[in-house]
């Protein structure tokens, strides 16, 4: 099974079947790929709606490799289905793809090459230098912004 997100859409890739999508990736495309997102459901892709536990791991997850600001709600809607579905994912963006990868599912990219590797991101003081693991729009050390780092 395929779960797609709106690049799928967008881009006017269709992967095989069977496919899948959530609805708020609908509510994402306008003009040609609302259309091609109806038309699909239309012939049968499954529409699906992620439980909240999953919607939980996704966030825990996505915690650890340094994605959680990076995801929208939309992003970890796509990535619950597709873990409920056990489908691979097929999408352009990079944060879903590194998330997808930490939890063993398959991605599919649509106009962009795939990630080469899993990333976990560390946040960094602008001001002094400190590193964590978790995201925080300022330093609680110094008050200086934090900036996304890879640290490898």
């Amino acid at each position: 099974m395929y779960l797609l997100d709106a690049s799928a859409f967008i881009e006017g890739v269709d992967p095989g079947d069977p496919k899948a999508s959530i609805p708020a990736v609908r509510d994402e495309c306008t003009d040609s790929s609302r259309y091609r997102y109806e038309a699909l459901e239309g012939a049968g892709m499954r529409v699906h709606v992620p439980d909240s536990d999953t919607l939980d791991r996704i966030h825990r997850v996505a915690r650890e490799t340094g994605d959680r600001d990076a995801l929208s709600e939309t992003d970890r809607r796509v990535l619950a289905a597709a873990l409920e579905l056990d489908a691979v994912v097929v999408t352009d963006d990079y944060a879903i793809q590194n998330v997808a990868t930490a939890l063993g599912l398959g991605i599919e990219s649509v106009a962009r090459d795939d990630i080469d590797e899993a990333r976990e991101w560390i946040y960094q003081c602008q001001g002094c230098g400190r590193e964590f693991d978790d995201h925080h729009e300022r330093c609680p050390i110094c008050g200086t912004d934090l900036e996304r780092k890879n640290p490898g």
